[in-house]
């Protein structure tokens, strides 16, 4: 999978084109004491500005991240050194990126009840119909905490919820998904 890089990334990356190889290594290796260690502003000082907010979760194999980094128009000489810093770093980048993610809360059980009132004093042919639920969630810190969320909603409501979460899992099984899945992972 190719890295997309938006044309502001394609500017911030472009000064790296006039620099020498050795500077370039340098920034790598501050980027990877980022991730290990977060942010050191002494380092940075010395350093030329860099955009540091857009860290990627993707993990393209070396062929897909050379075709990404020559579209930035580097020599030869840089192109080489940066496949080879991504190659020899890509799984330490990779497992300390996988822990910046935050974890949500895990789907544990679902309690649910149908209500109707068929009548009230003032409108005797009247069908009102309510399903509620009761939605438990276990922790997201592993600890076997248990959240619960009280939903009601009419069957109407209900049964659009049910054919969007359908339709979602039916795009989940489609070769395109698959494959950002394969990729991301």
């Amino acid at each position: 999978m190719l890295l997309v890089l938006s044309e502001e990334h394609k500017d911030h990356l472009g000064f790296l084109t006039q620099v020498d190889g050795s500077v370039v290594e340098e920034f790598c290796r501050i980027a990877l004491e980022f991730l290990r260690k977060g942010s050191n502003p002494k380092i940075y000082e010395g350093a030329a500005k860099i955009d540091q907010d857009n860290l990627t979760l993707m993990s393209p194999p070396p062929v897909d991240f050379m075709d990404s980094v020559l579209s930035l128009g580097f020599t030869d000489q840089l192109n080489q050194s940066l496949l080879q810093l991504y190659v020899q770093h890509k799984d330490q980048i990779r497992s300390m990126l996988s822990h910046l993610r935050c974890s949500q809360p895990a789907y544990h059980n679902l309690e649910w009840r149908l209500d109707v009132q068929l009548a009230s004093r003032s409108l005797r042919q009247q069908m009102v119909a309510m399903v509620t639920m009761r939605l438990l969630l276990s922790g997201s810190d592993g600890g076997g905490t248990l959240r619960c969320l009280d939903l009601q909603t009419d069957p109407s409501t209900l049964l659009h919820l049910i054919s969007s979460l359908e339709a979602a899992l039916a795009a989940m099984k489609t070769g395109h998904a698959r494959r950002i899945l394969r990729n991301i992972k």
